[in-house]
């Protein structure tokens, strides 16, 4: 998210808005649908393929899912290590190591009970936020030009260089294991077996989620602007 919105913003300006807007409606859909699936099937999304496709198509869909898990861990790590390098001076192979220890951290936190879990990552969320939303006062952008980012220009699709970082940023929104994730996530909640009950869950799970992915396109966006404005408007 931050590299492809760093680069489309410092590259193409505000014009790649739009595709941040389409990415998180696109994941909305994605993940209330998973959500109907877990809570009206109690099966996730993962137990679903199992079950209903045959060996040769469900293997493959969880190598992928694994693959996608790699690449975005990857990434994870790499540039916890170039932070912790950049703040401190701390050598990439140690960054590396101290970065792997953010595992254990997040193991013990599930021990404790998922709530915590969540709760540290919402915290993580909002510091993240506080520091973008100062960034942006810095950086100052053209209010009229940001939202005039959010219409679709048919430049996206015909500039090559604007086409390839308009996926990475789709990849970067509606990843697939992502979906797999929040099926389970969603059976961590308490609600009855009864139909009433079900549609309730569904309901307020389809809230929890949209609400947490406008608040992630709050970030993405302010990633986005504040690249433009800053090295894009610069040159």
């Amino acid at each position: 998210n931050w590299a492809t919105s760093l680069a489309g913003g410092a590259q193409f300006g505000y014009t790649l808005l739009t595709v941040a807007l389409l990415s998180n409606i696109m994941a909305i859909v994605l993940q209330s649908l998973a959500a109907r699936l877990a809570i009206g099937s109690g099966r996730d999304l993962a137990q679903a393929c199992r079950d209903g496709f045959p060996p040769w198509a469900a293997y493959p869909l969880w190598l992928l899912a694994e693959l996608a898990i790699v690449a975005t861990d990857v990434a994870e790590v790499i540039g916890t290590a170039i932070g912790l390098k950049l703040l401190f001076g701390i050598p990439m192979a140690l960054g590396v190591a101290i970065t792997a220890l953010d595992v254990f951290i997040i193991l013990y936190l599930q021990r404790l009970g998922f709530r915590y879990l969540e709760a540290f990552v919402i915290a993580g969320l909002a510091v993240i936020a506080v520091c973008f939303a100062i960034q942006l006062a810095l950086a100052d952008p053209v209010w009229k030009d940001v939202f005039a980012g959010f219409v679709p220009t048919t430049e996206i699709v015909t500039n090559p260089a604007m086409l390839y970082i308009a996926i990475g940023i789709l990849g970067a929104t509606v990843m697939p294991h992502n979906l797999y994730l929040h099926s389970a996530i969603v059976k961590t909640r308490s609600y009855g077996e009864d139909t009433n009950s079900k549609r309730e869950a569904i309901k307020f799970g389809t809230i929890d989620s949209t609400v947490a992915l406008m608040f992630a396109l709050l970030i993405n966006s302010a990633i986005l602007i504040m690249a433009a404005a800053t090295f894009h408007t610069n040159g």
